[in-house]
Protein backbone atom coordinates (compact mmCIF):
# COMPACT_ATOMS: atom_id res chain seq x y z
CA UNK A 1 0.00 0.00 0.00
CA UNK A 2 1.52 3.38 -0.82
CA UNK A 3 1.82 6.26 1.41
CA UNK A 4 -0.75 8.43 0.14
CA UNK A 5 -3.08 5.41 0.37
CA UNK A 6 -1.99 4.54 4.40
CA UNK A 7 -2.54 8.48 4.79
CA UNK A 8 -6.02 8.02 3.83
CA UNK A 9 -6.63 5.09 5.79
CA UNK A 10 -5.61 6.42 9.20
CA UNK A 11 -7.40 9.83 8.16
CA UNK A 12 -10.71 7.69 8.13
CA UNK A 13 -9.99 5.82 11.09
CA UNK A 14 -9.44 9.24 13.30
CA UNK A 15 -13.00 10.73 11.57
CA UNK A 16 -14.81 7.54 12.31
CA UNK A 17 -13.49 7.52 15.79
CA UNK A 18 -13.97 11.45 16.40
CA UNK A 19 -17.86 10.83 14.89
CA UNK A 20 -18.04 7.95 17.70
CA UNK A 21 -17.50 10.19 20.28
CA UNK A 22 -19.79 12.89 18.90
CA UNK A 23 -22.23 10.47 19.17
CA UNK A 24 -21.88 9.42 22.58
CA UNK A 25 -21.10 12.65 23.91
CA UNK A 26 -24.28 13.66 22.62
CA UNK A 27 -26.41 10.67 24.53
CA UNK A 28 -24.45 12.13 27.71
CA UNK A 29 -25.16 15.61 27.28
CA UNK A 30 -28.92 16.47 27.60
CA UNK A 31 -29.99 19.57 25.97
CA UNK A 32 -31.66 22.15 28.27
CA UNK A 33 -35.31 21.28 27.08
CA UNK A 34 -34.53 17.49 28.09
CA UNK A 35 -36.86 16.12 30.48
CA UNK A 36 -35.76 13.36 33.03
CA UNK A 37 -37.32 9.50 33.02
CA UNK A 38 -36.55 7.04 34.78
CA UNK A 39 -33.42 5.38 32.67
CA UNK A 40 -32.81 8.14 30.30
CA UNK A 41 -29.56 8.75 32.25
CA UNK A 42 -28.25 4.92 31.89
CA UNK A 43 -25.35 3.72 29.64
CA UNK A 44 -25.91 0.54 28.27
CA UNK A 45 -29.11 -1.55 26.47
CA UNK A 46 -30.81 -4.49 27.39
CA UNK A 47 -30.81 -5.66 31.06
CA UNK A 48 -28.11 -4.72 32.51
CA UNK A 49 -27.72 -0.50 32.46
CA UNK A 50 -25.57 1.02 34.13
CA UNK A 51 -25.63 4.91 35.94
CA UNK A 52 -22.59 7.43 35.12
CA UNK A 53 -20.92 6.23 38.35
CA UNK A 54 -20.88 2.66 37.37
CA UNK A 55 -23.58 1.40 39.19
CA UNK A 56 -26.15 -1.26 37.64
CA UNK A 57 -29.62 0.04 37.52
CA UNK A 58 -32.78 -1.44 36.72
CA UNK A 59 -35.30 0.36 34.15
CA UNK A 60 -37.38 1.62 36.70
CA UNK A 61 -33.78 3.44 37.81
CA UNK A 62 -33.38 1.70 41.09
CA UNK A 63 -29.58 1.04 42.19
CA UNK A 64 -29.03 -2.77 41.63
CA UNK A 65 -26.79 -3.25 45.20
CA UNK A 66 -27.00 -7.21 45.86
CA UNK A 67 -24.78 -7.47 48.59
CA UNK A 68 -24.49 -8.32 52.66
CA UNK A 69 -24.91 -5.86 55.12
CA UNK A 70 -24.56 -5.55 58.96
CA UNK A 71 -27.23 -3.33 61.07
CA UNK A 72 -26.61 -3.76 64.90
CA UNK A 73 -26.74 -1.98 68.16
CA UNK A 74 -24.81 -1.28 71.46
CA UNK A 75 -26.70 -0.76 74.22
CA UNK A 76 -23.81 -0.05 76.44
CA UNK A 77 -22.57 3.42 74.15
CA UNK A 78 -25.95 4.32 72.56
CA UNK A 79 -24.46 3.76 69.03
CA UNK A 80 -26.18 2.19 65.96
CA UNK A 81 -24.55 1.25 62.84
CA UNK A 82 -25.09 -0.46 59.13
CA UNK A 83 -21.87 -1.54 57.07
CA UNK A 84 -21.75 -3.00 53.92
CA UNK A 85 -19.83 -4.55 51.12
CA UNK A 86 -20.37 -5.78 47.62
CA UNK A 87 -18.92 -6.29 44.14
CA UNK A 88 -20.62 -2.90 42.99
CA UNK A 89 -18.52 0.48 43.42
CA UNK A 90 -20.00 3.21 45.86
CA UNK A 91 -21.99 1.25 47.97
CA UNK A 92 -22.56 3.68 50.87
CA UNK A 93 -23.95 6.01 48.80
CA UNK A 94 -27.25 4.13 49.19
CA UNK A 95 -27.78 0.92 51.46
CA UNK A 96 -26.52 1.71 55.22
CA UNK A 97 -28.55 4.20 56.68
CA UNK A 98 -28.33 5.43 60.66
CA UNK A 99 -29.79 7.85 63.16
CA UNK A 100 -28.68 8.36 66.33
CA UNK A 101 -30.71 6.95 69.27
CA UNK A 102 -33.03 5.50 66.79
CA UNK A 103 -31.37 2.47 64.86
CA UNK A 104 -29.98 1.52 61.57
CA UNK A 105 -31.64 0.47 58.09
CA UNK A 106 -30.25 -1.44 55.29
CA UNK A 107 -31.85 -1.71 52.24
CA UNK A 108 -30.25 -3.63 49.21
CA UNK A 109 -30.97 -5.61 46.31
CA UNK A 110 -33.08 -3.94 43.85
CA UNK A 111 -32.40 -0.56 45.81
CA UNK A 112 -34.68 1.39 47.17
CA UNK A 113 -32.73 4.41 48.78
CA UNK A 114 -35.83 6.31 50.16
CA UNK A 115 -36.60 3.10 52.53
CA UNK A 116 -33.29 3.84 54.42
CA UNK A 117 -34.78 7.30 55.63
CA UNK A 118 -38.01 6.15 56.01
CA UNK A 119 -37.58 3.26 57.53
CA UNK A 120 -35.93 5.63 60.56
CA UNK A 121 -38.61 7.93 60.55
CA UNK A 122 -40.74 5.50 61.52
CA UNK A 123 -38.35 3.83 64.26
CA UNK A 124 -38.25 7.27 65.66
CA UNK A 125 -42.10 7.27 66.10
CA UNK A 126 -42.20 4.39 67.76
CA UNK A 127 -43.29 1.86 65.21
CA UNK A 128 -41.39 -2.05 65.62
CA UNK A 129 -39.03 -2.77 63.63
CA UNK A 130 -41.62 -5.80 61.83
CA UNK A 131 -44.43 -3.21 61.72
CA UNK A 132 -42.08 -0.60 60.20
CA UNK A 133 -41.10 -3.25 57.65
CA UNK A 134 -44.54 -3.97 56.88
CA UNK A 135 -45.29 -0.20 56.03
CA UNK A 136 -42.37 0.53 53.73
CA UNK A 137 -43.22 -2.97 51.59
CA UNK A 138 -47.09 -2.92 51.88
CA UNK A 139 -47.75 -0.31 48.36
CA UNK A 140 -44.06 -1.61 46.82
CA UNK A 141 -45.13 -3.15 43.51
CA UNK A 142 -41.23 -4.52 43.23
CA UNK A 143 -41.26 -5.75 47.09
CA UNK A 144 -40.37 -9.34 45.89
CA UNK A 145 -36.80 -7.64 44.57
CA UNK A 146 -36.58 -6.34 47.73
CA UNK A 147 -33.78 -6.76 50.86
CA UNK A 148 -34.09 -5.01 54.07
CA UNK A 149 -32.78 -5.01 57.54
CA UNK A 150 -33.98 -3.02 60.55
CA UNK A 151 -32.93 -2.30 63.91
CA UNK A 152 -33.97 -0.23 66.44
CA UNK A 153 -32.28 0.55 70.34
CA UNK A 154 -34.23 -1.40 71.85
CA UNK A 155 -32.07 -4.26 69.84
CA UNK A 156 -35.52 -5.58 68.27
CA UNK A 157 -35.01 -6.46 64.44
CA UNK A 158 -36.85 -7.19 61.13
CA UNK A 159 -35.92 -7.96 57.82
CA UNK A 160 -37.32 -8.73 54.45
CA UNK A 161 -35.74 -11.00 51.25
CA UNK A 162 -37.86 -11.14 48.27
CA UNK A 163 -38.73 -13.81 46.18
CA UNK A 164 -36.83 -12.25 43.39
CA UNK A 165 -33.19 -11.82 45.22
CA UNK A 166 -30.66 -13.82 43.50
CA UNK A 167 -29.25 -16.78 45.34
CA UNK A 168 -28.06 -17.36 47.33
CA UNK A 169 -30.22 -15.23 49.73
CA UNK A 170 -31.39 -14.87 52.81
CA UNK A 171 -31.15 -13.30 56.58
CA UNK A 172 -30.02 -14.26 60.56
CA UNK A 173 -31.01 -12.19 63.67
CA UNK A 174 -28.98 -12.31 66.78
CA UNK A 175 -28.75 -10.28 70.23
CA UNK A 176 -28.09 -6.45 69.25
CA UNK A 177 -27.88 -6.89 64.95
CA UNK A 178 -29.57 -8.59 61.81
CA UNK A 179 -27.06 -9.37 58.79
CA UNK A 180 -29.21 -9.79 55.32
CA UNK A 181 -27.77 -11.10 52.09
CA UNK A 182 -27.74 -11.86 48.80
CA UNK A 183 -26.30 -13.07 45.59
CA UNK A 184 -23.96 -14.84 47.95
CA UNK A 185 -21.82 -17.98 47.19
CA UNK A 186 -24.41 -19.65 50.01
CA UNK A 187 -24.98 -19.90 53.73
CA UNK A 188 -21.75 -19.58 55.09
CA UNK A 189 -21.39 -15.81 54.08
CA UNK A 190 -24.41 -14.89 56.99
CA UNK A 191 -23.49 -17.28 59.21
CA UNK A 192 -19.88 -15.98 59.40
CA UNK A 193 -20.66 -12.46 59.88
CA UNK A 194 -23.14 -13.88 63.04
CA UNK A 195 -21.14 -15.89 64.15
CA UNK A 196 -18.15 -13.40 64.47
CA UNK A 197 -20.00 -10.21 65.32
CA UNK A 198 -21.40 -13.08 68.29
CA UNK A 199 -18.15 -13.86 69.15
CA UNK A 200 -17.15 -10.07 70.33
CA UNK A 201 -20.19 -9.29 72.26
CA UNK A 202 -19.26 -8.22 76.05
CA UNK A 203 -15.44 -7.68 74.60
CA UNK A 204 -16.09 -4.02 75.40
CA UNK A 205 -14.45 -3.65 71.77
CA UNK A 206 -16.10 -0.18 69.90
CA UNK A 207 -19.04 -1.58 67.68
CA UNK A 208 -17.59 -0.05 64.34
CA UNK A 209 -14.71 -2.56 65.11
CA UNK A 210 -17.00 -5.45 65.49
CA UNK A 211 -19.03 -5.10 62.59
CA UNK A 212 -15.71 -4.43 60.45
CA UNK A 213 -14.12 -7.67 61.32
CA UNK A 214 -18.10 -9.26 60.99
CA UNK A 215 -18.10 -7.99 57.23
CA UNK A 216 -14.08 -9.56 56.94
CA UNK A 217 -15.78 -12.94 58.23
CA UNK A 218 -18.23 -13.01 55.84
CA UNK A 219 -16.06 -11.98 52.93
CA UNK A 220 -13.49 -14.68 53.45
CA UNK A 221 -16.06 -17.09 52.89
CA UNK A 222 -16.53 -15.83 49.47
CA UNK A 223 -18.75 -13.17 50.12
CA UNK A 224 -20.76 -11.89 46.88
CA UNK A 225 -20.58 -14.45 44.36
CA UNK A 226 -19.48 -11.95 41.55
CA UNK A 227 -15.79 -12.66 41.10
CA UNK A 228 -14.13 -10.28 39.35
CA UNK A 229 -16.43 -7.15 39.61
CA UNK A 230 -15.63 -3.64 40.97
CA UNK A 231 -16.16 -3.73 44.84
CA UNK A 232 -16.65 -1.31 47.74
CA UNK A 233 -17.83 -0.80 51.39
CA UNK A 234 -19.15 1.66 53.97
CA UNK A 235 -19.45 1.48 57.20
CA UNK A 236 -21.73 4.63 59.51
CA UNK A 237 -22.08 4.69 63.14
CA UNK A 238 -24.75 7.15 64.70
CA UNK A 239 -23.92 8.04 68.14
CA UNK A 240 -26.06 10.63 70.53
CA UNK A 241 -23.08 11.20 73.03
CA UNK A 242 -21.15 12.83 69.22
CA UNK A 243 -22.71 15.69 67.36
CA UNK A 244 -20.84 14.53 64.35
CA UNK A 245 -20.31 17.12 61.57
CA UNK A 246 -23.05 19.72 61.93
CA UNK A 247 -25.15 17.91 63.96
CA UNK A 248 -25.90 14.47 62.20
CA UNK A 249 -24.26 12.76 65.34
CA UNK A 250 -22.22 10.54 62.53
CA UNK A 251 -19.28 9.29 64.50
CA UNK A 252 -18.36 7.29 62.24
CA UNK A 253 -18.94 7.45 57.68
CA UNK A 254 -15.95 5.42 56.01
CA UNK A 255 -16.81 4.54 52.42
CA UNK A 256 -14.55 2.58 50.52
CA UNK A 257 -15.76 3.57 47.07
CA UNK A 258 -13.94 1.09 45.00
CA UNK A 259 -10.95 -1.49 45.86
CA UNK A 260 -9.80 -4.85 45.44
CA UNK A 261 -9.72 -6.03 48.48
CA UNK A 262 -12.62 -2.95 50.11
CA UNK A 263 -13.48 -4.55 53.13
CA UNK A 264 -9.51 -4.68 54.45
CA UNK A 265 -8.93 -1.05 53.36
CA UNK A 266 -12.27 -0.21 55.01
CA UNK A 267 -10.63 -1.99 58.13
CA UNK A 268 -6.96 -0.22 57.41
CA UNK A 269 -8.63 2.99 57.62
CA UNK A 270 -10.48 2.21 60.24
CA UNK A 271 -7.40 1.59 62.79
CA UNK A 272 -5.22 3.84 61.21
CA UNK A 273 -7.49 7.17 61.48
CA UNK A 274 -8.27 5.48 64.82
CA UNK A 275 -4.43 5.04 65.78
CA UNK A 276 -6.04 1.44 67.19
CA UNK A 277 -3.03 -0.96 68.19
CA UNK A 278 -2.07 -2.78 65.06
CA UNK A 279 -2.27 0.10 62.60
CA UNK A 280 1.18 0.01 62.26
CA UNK A 281 4.88 -1.40 63.50
CA UNK A 282 6.72 -0.15 66.34
CA UNK A 283 9.89 0.07 68.00
CA UNK A 284 12.78 1.75 70.17
CA UNK A 285 14.65 3.44 67.56
CA UNK A 286 18.31 2.60 66.94
CA UNK A 287 20.81 3.12 64.67
CA UNK A 288 23.97 4.38 62.84
CA UNK A 289 21.22 7.13 61.53
CA UNK A 290 20.96 7.97 65.13
CA UNK A 291 24.46 8.20 65.92
CA UNK A 292 25.10 10.50 62.56
CA UNK A 293 22.11 12.55 63.94
CA UNK A 294 23.47 12.81 67.27
CA UNK A 295 27.23 13.68 65.83
CA UNK A 296 26.14 16.39 63.64
CA UNK A 297 24.24 17.89 66.53
CA UNK A 298 26.98 17.87 68.64
CA UNK A 299 29.26 19.24 66.26
CA UNK A 300 26.91 22.59 65.52
CA UNK A 301 26.03 22.56 69.66
CA UNK A 302 22.96 21.15 70.33
CA UNK A 303 23.74 17.74 72.10
CA UNK A 304 26.38 17.28 74.65
CA UNK A 305 27.82 20.43 73.92
CA UNK A 306 30.27 20.25 77.17
CA UNK A 307 32.00 17.47 75.49
CA UNK A 308 34.84 18.53 73.46
CA UNK A 309 34.72 15.76 71.07
CA UNK A 310 31.97 13.44 70.39
CA UNK A 311 32.34 9.77 72.26
CA UNK A 312 33.17 7.16 69.43
CA UNK A 313 35.00 3.75 69.30
CA UNK A 314 35.62 1.57 72.45
CA UNK A 315 34.84 4.33 74.70
CA UNK A 316 31.25 5.24 73.53
CA UNK A 317 28.92 5.01 76.07
CA UNK A 318 25.83 2.22 75.61
CA UNK A 319 23.19 3.06 73.90
CA UNK A 320 24.68 5.83 72.07
CA UNK A 321 22.88 4.97 68.88
CA UNK A 322 19.22 5.36 70.56
CA UNK A 323 16.94 8.35 69.69
CA UNK A 324 16.53 9.00 73.77
CA UNK A 325 14.97 12.68 75.34
CA UNK A 326 18.04 14.11 75.63
CA UNK A 327 18.52 13.91 71.47
CA UNK A 328 14.82 14.68 71.09
CA UNK A 329 14.96 17.91 73.42
CA UNK A 330 18.22 18.99 70.89
CA UNK A 331 16.57 18.11 68.12
CA UNK A 332 13.32 20.40 68.79
CA UNK A 333 16.12 23.74 69.93
CA UNK A 334 17.47 22.75 66.14
CA UNK A 335 14.09 23.59 64.73
CA UNK A 336 13.31 26.58 66.75
CA UNK A 337 16.67 28.09 66.08
CA UNK A 338 16.06 27.62 62.57
CA UNK A 339 12.19 28.80 62.44
CA UNK A 340 11.69 24.76 61.42
CA UNK A 341 8.38 24.27 63.78
CA UNK A 342 4.80 24.45 62.46
CA UNK A 343 1.54 23.77 64.22
CA UNK A 344 0.89 20.20 65.06
CA UNK A 345 4.77 19.00 64.70
CA UNK A 346 5.63 16.10 67.11
CA UNK A 347 8.06 16.31 69.43
CA UNK A 348 11.45 15.52 68.05
CA UNK A 349 10.47 15.41 64.32
CA UNK A 350 12.92 14.58 62.04
CA UNK A 351 11.62 14.79 59.07
CA UNK A 352 13.26 15.95 55.06
CA UNK A 353 12.92 20.03 56.18
CA UNK A 354 14.65 19.31 59.55
CA UNK A 355 17.83 16.74 58.00
CA UNK A 356 18.13 19.08 54.97
CA UNK A 357 19.07 22.00 57.37
CA UNK A 358 20.89 20.08 59.36
CA UNK A 359 23.13 19.21 57.09
CA UNK A 360 23.37 22.16 55.16
CA UNK A 361 24.99 23.15 58.41
CA UNK A 362 26.67 20.99 59.74
CA UNK A 363 29.12 20.64 56.59
CA UNK A 364 29.10 24.62 56.33
CA UNK A 365 30.43 24.78 59.73
CA UNK A 366 33.10 21.84 58.76
CA UNK A 367 34.01 23.43 55.47
CA UNK A 368 34.64 26.87 57.88
CA UNK A 369 36.88 24.51 59.67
Amino acid sequence: MSRDSLTLVAGLLVAVHIAAASIQASEWSPGPSSQWSPGSFLQGTGAQQRAPDGVPVSATGDPQYSTFSLCAIDPDTGQSGAAVTTRVPFVGRAVPHVRAGVGAVCTQASTRVENGREGLDLLAKGIAPREALDQLLKADAQRESRQVGIINMKGETAAHTGKSNGAWAGSKQGLNYTVQANIMVGPDVVDAVAASFESTQGTSMPLAERMILALEAGQAKGGDKRWGSLQSAAIKIADPKNPGRGGDYIALAIEVGEHAEPVGEMKRIYYTTARRLGYRAFSRVEGPDVLELKRMLHALGYWKPELATFPEGQGAPAGLNRYDDETIAAVDKFRTDKSLNYQGNPPGLVDTRFIDALRAAYFAKKKGT
